[in-house]
């Protein structure tokens, strides 16, 4: 890794970035949508598609994030912060006491929390397809499911995001800024 003149390295590679704020985008836009029914059926439609395509976009940002973390950059691969339980219940206890390490990739929390943002996309995207099919057709349980599993994304970013300003404010480091330019601080 190259440290610049700023005493900056790159840290997050472009196709994690465009991963994670494109999947901001489809999730928004997905969620919008969902709720919208206007009188107009053409209409209507026309946002039910916008939907699903939200929905089947987020889907194939999820398996192109799977491959890349096996494939891709040091700190975009699982096997950079996908810890063992071991240390992420350590780091939760530095945590708790207000002593957690700050992490140049992510830590062992945000790990637990990116793969369950990744499971909980997959599973409202895969019940909305299920909707969409005969089997899913007008079931009322399947649509509840696939809004719980929203409710719980829902919840689930909202620790996300204060988690990343806490972070940034405990290690003094704008990591939305970073998640944009790619960029921490090496030291």
């Amino acid at each position: 890794m190259v440290t610049n003149l700023l005493g900056r390295i790159r840290v997050w590679d472009m196709p994690v970035r465009v991963f994670h704020w494109s999947l901001v985008i489809c999730f928004a836009v997905a969620y919008l949508t969902a709720e919208i029914h206007a009188e107009d059926s053409d209409i209507s439609t026309g946002l039910d598609s916008l939907h699903q395509l939200a929905g089947y976009a987020a889907l194939g940002l999820i398996g192109f994030r799977v491959i890349w973390g096996f494939v891709g950059s040091i700190h975009a691969r699982f096997t950079d912060f996908v810890q063992r339980p071991s240390r992420l219940f350590a780091y939760l206890r530095l945590l708790m006491r207000g002593y957690e390490p700050r992490y140049l990739g992510h830590n062992p929390a945000a790990a637990v929390m990116i793969l369950f943002l990744m499971i909980m996309t997959t599973l409202i995207g895969g019940s909305g397809y299920l909707l969409t099919t005969d089997y899913g057709w007008s079931s009322e349980a399947l649509e509840e499911i696939h809004e719980i599993f929203t409710n719980c994304m829902l919840v689930a970013i909202a620790f996300h995001v204060a988690a990343a300003i806490y972070e940034s404010w405990k290690h003094r480091e704008n990591l939305i800024l970073s998640m944009i330019t790619g960029y921490k601080r090496s030291e």
